[in-house]
Parts: structure tokens; C-alpha cells; sequence
């Protein structure tokens, strides 16, 4: 059971694994968008959008649905954002710590 949970974690990070996957994600943060309104506000090129947003789709990061010729993506579930912000809150304590070095090491090399 413990390896088809890591394979689970493992996959899903994958998912993540990409700057421009995790913007995708967090553009969603507000609800559910259009292809066409992610590619606009994302300024990405289509065809990178697409392979991007399969990828999300495929690592179950992210649902779609059709309506009409167009495509409507959302988070598949709030926890995912979550995620992203536990992610975001450990980077700014990792670069609170790094400050810190950083000043001690000028205050170091000023004497």
C-alpha cells in the first residue's frame, strides 16, 4: 500500500513539475476558466497551453469539461491549492533563513 501511495505522490508532483503548470493551477484559484482565458492571462502560446493542461488533466491535478468548442478547466480539488501555499509559505521561510545568512555573512566581511 505504502508504494502505491508514493507512486501517487510521486505522479502528482510530476504534475506540478513545471513552472508554467503551477501558474495554469493557480490561475484557477478563482474558479474555472476557459482555455482560451488561461492561454490570455498566462500570455502562453497555444499549442504549449494544450500539452501543458494534458498534463495537468493526467496527473488528475486539474478536471475539464466541454461546453460547446470550448474547453473549462478547474482545480480538481481545493486541497491542490492548499499544497501550493504550504509550497509558497516554505519558500519564503527558506529565503527568510537565506536573508539572514546573506547579512551575517556582509556584516562579517564589513569589519
Amino acid at each position: 500500500m505504502h508504494d502505491a501511495v508514493r507512486k501517487f505522490k510521486a505522479d502528482f508532483f510530476q504534475g506540478l513539475g513545471h513552472p508554467t503548470r503551477i501558474a495554469i493551477v493557480e490561475c484557477l484559484r478563482e474558479g474555472e476558466l476557459g482555455a482560451g482565458a488561461i492561454v490570455g492571462r498566462l500570455k502562453l502560446e497555444q499549442a504549449n497551453a494544450s500539452q501543458h493542461l494534458a498534463i495537468l488533466r493526467a496527473k488528475h491535478v486539474v478536471s475539464s469539461r466541454r461546453e460547446g468548442n470550448q474547453i473549462f478547466y478547474s482545480v480538481r480539488d481545493a486541497r491542490i491549492l492548499e499544497v501550493l501555499d504550504i509550497m509558497r509559505r516554505y519558500f519564503q521561510s527558506h529565503l527568510k533563513e537565506e536573508m539572514a545568512l546573506l547579512r551575517t555573512i556582509h556584516s562579517r566581511t564589513a569589519q
